[in-house]
């Protein structure tokens, strides 16, 4: 029974791989998107404000591939292989390290959607509401690591 509910860890390969197909799939969109996006800038002279805002939307997709890739090698490495090769800041030891790591991205992307949002002139009405959420969804995120994080010394 031991070893049976020991093998059922292998069923995190599957969502671990789906996560990293995910990732890639949105790290390319955004790449191609932001390819062309600079590509429509030199050749129709487009707008400043279009710019930025199509070039953070390309970012916010290559955010959150990073977050699927985050996501889909620590679960391979929390229950598959703890010595597969990932760069030291990547390694993930415990589900904490897993959590920290997406809060720090998830950070990032809400950072990304707020500064597209405050530079798009047609959604100027929603600049308030959006930081506000933003901020409470920052607060909250900070609150939730603080009371979540495990003692080093357990």
């Amino acid at each position: 029974m031991k070893r049976i509910l020991g093998l059922t860890r292998f069923a995190v390969v599957v969502p671990a791989i789906a996560s990293i197909v995910g990732a890639l799939l949105l790290m390319a969109q955004g790449s191609i998107s932001m390819v062309t996006v600079v590509i429509q800038a030199v050749t129709e002279s487009s707008s400043l404000k279009e710019s930025i805002v199509d070039v953070l939307t390309a970012i916010d997709a290559i955010l959150l591939g990073t977050v699927l890739l985050v996501i889909g090698y620590g679960l391979y490495e929390l229950f598959i292989d703890t010595d597969i090769e990932v760069p030291l800041w990547l390694r993930v030891n415990n589900l904490d390290d897993l959590k920290s790591k997406l809060i720090g991205v998830v950070v990032a992307i809400i950072a990304v959607v707020f500064v597209g949002v405050f530079v798009d002139s047609n959604r100027s009405e929603d600049v308030i509401s959006y930081g506000v959420g933003a901020g409470a969804l920052v607060v909250g995120l900070a609150i939730f690591a603080f009371a979540t994080k495990k003692d080093g010394s357990e």
